[in-house]
């Protein structure tokens, strides 16, 4: 697997990620041993970068990680997040905490569920409008001083956030949703990060899986599953998003591909500081989307993908895009 640097701090990383949040939450039934299995065989594709969550579960999720892991620990190259905090009675009900003193406690928490003394990588998950951004990388940064973070990162903040957080302590990476059918942040945002030598880390690279073509309405997902809800697969604008999903489909049989490969290779294609983590749970789809770091796009082709249309409707619900872009 080719190799890619974020940030001017030099973290190299696989040029395609492996995103761990379905293996234990939002996306329906799970399978440990399957979930487990999938990051094996990620080792073995030369996949060392798994992106994980304090709220994916919450908890159990970086406890998988960590079992997974264990043994082959400096193999991998680990990202996980803090700051969002979901009320135990309610899950759906959830709040953002940067103060230094959830900071402190969080970490200490991912080191444990983790089963290590380090974390790669260390994102605020989500801003807290409450807590200066100062003050939150302030307290990340003396982690990184202590050896128990080694670089920092933000998901989901605004470019001016970015700009104070960066002006506290180096970021390496910000993460946000990316893909063929979401590219707002290429206004402000990437723009922002490559001014100051920061990577993108693009979550949801294929669209919550809808850009892969498996789907085609909110019935065929289990019960349980988030994406049912989500505005994006709603009756108001499925049938618009059905329609951008049979042009991915139909340039993917041009150019011989699955839709998730070419998605993936858009993606890829968008800069060499840019590296997706599309999540699964199987090591099948884990085998597919390695195959996208070999897909190269011509001129043409990436010209025919940029005229997409965008998305119809939002990421998230009203309450959740109040948390985005902060």
């Amino acid at each position: 697997m080719k190799q890619r640097t974020l940030g001017k701090d030099g973290l190299e990383v696989s040029a395609l990620g492996l995103g761990c949040m379905g293996m234990s939450a939002f996306y329906g039934e799970t399978d440990e041993a399957e979930s487990v299995a999938t990051i094996h065989r990620s080792l073995e594709l030369g996949i060392n970068f798994l992106d994980t969550a304090e709220m994916y579960g919450p908890h159990i999720n970086e406890e998988l990680v960590g079992r997974a892991v264990a043994g082959k620990r400096d193999e991998f190259v680990i990202a996980t997040k803090f700051g969002v905090i979901a009320d135990p009675d309610d899950p759906t009900k959830r709040r953002t905490d940067g103060s230094p003193e959830n900071v402190r406690r969080s970490v200490e928490g991912s080191l444990k569920r983790l089963d290590t003394d380090h974390i790669d990588l260390y994102y605020q998950h989500r801003m807290d409008p409450d807590t200066p951004i100062e003050e939150t990388v302030g307290a990340m940064a003396a982690l990184v001083t202590e050896g128990k973070v080694r670089h920092l990162g933000l998901s989901e903040a605004a470019p001016q956030t970015i700009r104070r957080a960066h002006a506290t302590h180096p970021i390496t990476a910000v993460q946000t949703e990316y893909s063929l059918w979401t590219r707002e942040l290429e206004a402000e945002i990437l723009p922002t990060l490559r001014e100051l030598g920061i990577g993108l880390v693009a979550y949801s690279p294929l669209g919550r899986g809808f850009l892969s073509g498996r789907f085609k309405s909110p019935e065929e997902l289990d019960e349980d599953d988030y994406r049912r809800h989500s505005p994006r697969f709603g009756n108001e604008n499925l049938d618009a998003n059905l329609e951008l999903v049979a042009k991915v489909e139909a340039l993917a049989s041009e150019k011989q591909v699955t839709p998730a490969q070419l998605a993936l290779a858009w993606v890829l294609a968008q800069g060499g500081d840019v590296v997706p983590i599309p999540g699964t749970k199987r090591r099948s789809y884990l085998e597919q989307n390695a195959e996208a770091v070999e897909v190269e796009l011509s001129e043409d082709e990436l010209a025919r993908l940029a005229e997409l249309p965008a998305a119809s409707g939002g990421r998230y619900d009203e309450a959740g895009m109040r948390a985005v872009n902060v």
